[in-house]
């Protein structure tokens, strides 16, 4: 199918020559006519009769090859991926591509474009008229002067440097498809399970295993703003299934104190330790990395204020005993020794969970009780491991309200499951895609928020080990910013 992109191209660049003479075209682009990029400017959006043109153009070679009767199915999906690829590669708005491969292969640099090549398309407005090949830019004299200018000043550009950043990590091979550059639908939607990610199997695989061998460190996958606040958020190429495995967490804590020490060196204020990167038994909640690295300037933060806050604002009113399931983990204890401190019963399913609790916070014993067997609590505050044996426990109408990071699993249909702690974020905050694949989009979870209000607060300290900030403090800080908590439910 390849053989049919020179026709195309030539049609194409044509074209091109031709609707930049046309009116409306014209004004378009009009605002863009005198100015000269300093940096790629692709992400511009084309008239819609243009993408008519576009669309019959590309659909010759598909259409000669039915024709002609040499059409097959790896041919019209290899033409579309090829096409797909390359025309969004070339509309990412940054340069990415390395100048060794240009060197390696000198030929490349008149079959393929590049983003900088394309974003002086849409700033010059009559230069750059070819898609994927710059051959006939070259040929006709219509390529722009400062096209080497433009690729190599790009590849040179200083890194962003961020005031926060959040250090999350994989699920699932299939949230992939959440990031940026996977389905503009699923980022936008809370995680369900699509009938067409099946047929996407093989190849979530590969590009799974791909991304985690390539990746040896982690990745930007969004840069945010929040009025004058940069955040980004990072990407440890792990999957939640290899945390849990014991000859990975060496490998998973060097991957996380680089990312730490990276972003300390670039000057960031505040960094928040998403998902399992902050596991009590992978580094007590983040302590083993300033305990190895006493210089490190900036600030590790788990989250665990917030959410302990979020979760006691989701319990409703009038409430006087819950039911504490699931693995007890620092947020659990904190919230168990906020609702004992207000007078709430907090009820456990056996006694040893009881006396590790009594333990671990001091909690008076008339407060904390072992699950009684008269009276079933209809306010279930849950953790991981809660599974379909206990959930069948509960009372209809039992609300469950999570405090882990990842939502329990939903086996009642005559109970109410709460979200994670999540909050809504304000219409300021910019650019934000989906920050786990069970939240929709403009939610974020309660421990990013966290690191987000540290930075906007100013609070210079951590908060990781056994260590929590002010809970009351972090919940009026937040609403104060714009966040409202997230406590959609469903049965």
């Amino acid at each position: 199918m390849l053989l049919h992109a020179g026709p195309v191209e030539f049609l194409y660049y044509w074209l091109h020559r031709l609707l930049h003479h046309h009116y409306l075209y014209n004004r378009y682009h009009s605002h863009h006519h005198s100015s000269i990029a300093t940096e790629p400017i692709t992400s511009v959006i084309h008239p819609f009769a243009e993408h008519i043109a576009y669309f019959t153009l590309f659909a010759i070679p598909l259409t000669t090859t039915l024709v002609t009767r040499t059409a097959s199915i790896v041919s019209f999906a290899g033409y579309v991926t090829y096409i797909d690829l390359m025309n969004n590669m070339g509309h990412c708005n940054f340069e990415f591509i390395p100048k060794t491969l240009f060197s390696i292969f000198p030929p490349l640099k008149f079959i393929m474009y590049t983003p900088s090549f394309h974003s002086l398309h849409h700033t010059q407005f009559r230069t750059n008229y070819s898609l994927f090949m710059p051959l006939y830019d070259y040929i006709y004299d219509t390529v722009d002067k400062c096209s080497d200018t433009l690729y190599e000043a790009s590849l040179r550009r200083q890194e962003d440097s961020p005031e926060v950043v959040h250090l999350m990590h994989l699920t699932t091979p299939e949230s992939i498809y959440y990031l940026p550059f996977g389905f503009a639908s699923l980022a936008s939607k809370p995680y369900t399970c699509n009938w067409y990610l099946w047929f996407l199997c093989p190849v979530t695989i590969l590009w799974s295993v791909i991304m985690s061998s390539i990746y040896g460190h982690t990745f930007i996958s969004e840069r945010n703003t929040f009025n004058t606040l940069k955040s980004q958020s990072w990407v440890v190429p792990r999957y939640r299934i290899q945390y849990l495995f014991q000859r990975q967490r060496e490998a998973i804590n060097g991957l996380i104190e680089e990312a730490i020490i990276e972003a300390d060196k670039r000057g960031v204020k505040v960094l928040t330790l998403g998902l399992l990167n902050q596991g009590e038994e992978l580094n007590r909640n983040g302590e083993i990395y300033l305990q190895k690295n006493t210089w490190l300037k900036i600030k590790v933060v788990d989250g665990s204020s917030l959410t302990v806050a979020v979760v006691l604002n989701s319990i409703p009113q009038g409430t006087t005993q819950v039911l504490l399931r699931g693995n007890l983990t620092k947020v659990a204890y904190a919230v168990a020794f906020a609702l004992c401190q207000r007078g709430i019963q907090v009820a456990t399913m056996s006694k040893h969970e009881c006396e590790k609790l009594r333990q671990r916070v001091n909690i008076s014993q008339s407060n904390l009780v072992v699950h009684p067997t008269t009276f079933v609590p209809k306010v279930w505050l849950v953790g991981d491991e809660l599974g379909r044996e206990e959930q069948m426990k509960a009372a209809k109408g039992t609300l469950f309200i999570p405090f882990s990071q990842f939502p329990p699993k939903k086996w009642r249909i005559d109970c109410v499951y709460y979200s994670t702690p999540a909050m809504i974020i304000p219409k300021a905050f910019e650019n934000l895609h989906s920050c786990e694949n069970w939240l929709p989009r403009r939610v974020m979870s309660a421990w990013r928020v966290a690191g987000i209000l540290h930075a906007l607060e100013g609070w210079n300290v951590h908060e990781c080990g056994d260590q929590i900030f002010n809970v009351e403090k972090a919940w009026e800080a937040s609403l104060r910013h714009g966040f409202s908590p997230y406590t959609i439910t469903s049965s």
